[in-house]
């Protein structure tokens, strides 16, 4: 099947259902940040430190499989030229109307992050990608594009999912899926035909090595991580933090 058209599909599904991930920012958030009290996410639920971020006023910064208006307007709002990269239409929409209500000039692309040809190199100082890659098959092209178009020194941040997290069923608490796990081969037909038919976004569990050690065959540095969790909403929570939080710099190979 096409995950990538169904994963469209899917996520436009989530906006008309207004999932949290859907939500953009209101304009008090907004008028909050021009006061520099502002935070965003990569992770469900601790805000990115800000001695993470370079200098946002006049810094070029690509949201990756970022859209929902959550997290752009804020930098834009903070002086960044914000480009948005998104799959969903809807998705990428939120960003526009928030962009266009608040004249914030937030430019959005539609896209598949396994194909990213569309950026040039060295044109962005910051990457940064909320849980997302759990949304491709393999992540390592993606670290690969990420540094060419990166300029020296830029930074990347991403929001990342522990693998073990998807080998386990969450009612029984039971390890039952190998690594590595994806919807489409890992679950029974009859769950992969019930998440289509509910339009599920089908994901992916990377292994740690694709993720964390993807990314310095790549060229990066990771200079700082944090865990994160559900914040309560998943069984998970009471036995390990289900997210990783990275921040890595484009070094010179």
């Amino acid at each position: 099947m096409d995950i990538v058209k169904h994963n469209k599909s899917a996520w436009n599904n989530y906006v008309d259902k207004k999932d949290r991930w859907t939500i953009p920012v209101s304009e008090q958030e907004l008028e909050n940040s021009k006061k520099g009290n502002w935070s965003i996410v990569l992770t469900p639920k601790k805000p990115v430190p800000h001695n993470w971020f370079p200098e946002l006023n006049g810094s070029k910064v690509l949201g990756l499989v970022s859209g929902g208006g959550q997290q752009g307007p804020i930098l834009a709002t903070l002086g960044a030229y914000v480009t948005i990269f998104d799959n969903s239409d809807k998705q990428l929409q939120q960003d526009k109307t928030i962009s266009n209500k608040f004249n914030l000039d937030i430019k959005t692309l539609q896209g598949d992050m396994k194909d990213l040809s569309v950026f040039e190199d060295n044109s962005f100082d910051l990457i940064f990608n909320p849980c997302s890659v759990l949304f491709v098959d393999n992540v390592l092209p993606v670290w690969k594009e990420c540094y060419r178009f990166l300029i020296p020194n830029g930074i990347l941040m991403t929001g990342l999912i522990n693998p073990i997290s998807f080998q386990i069923d969450e009612q029984n608490l039971k390890l039952i899926y190998k690594q590595p796990f994806s919807d489409l081969h890992s679950l029974p037909a009859e769950k992969v035909e019930e998440l289509i038919k509910n339009k599920e976004a089908l994901q992916y569990g990377h292994s740690l090595t694709d993720q964390i050690n993807g990314q310095l065959q790549a060229g990066f540095n990771l200079t700082d991580m944090y865990e994160d969790n559900w914040g309560g909403e998943n069984n998970l929570d009471d036995y390990f933090p289900a997210f990783m939080a990275t921040r890595a710099i484009k070094r010179l190979l």
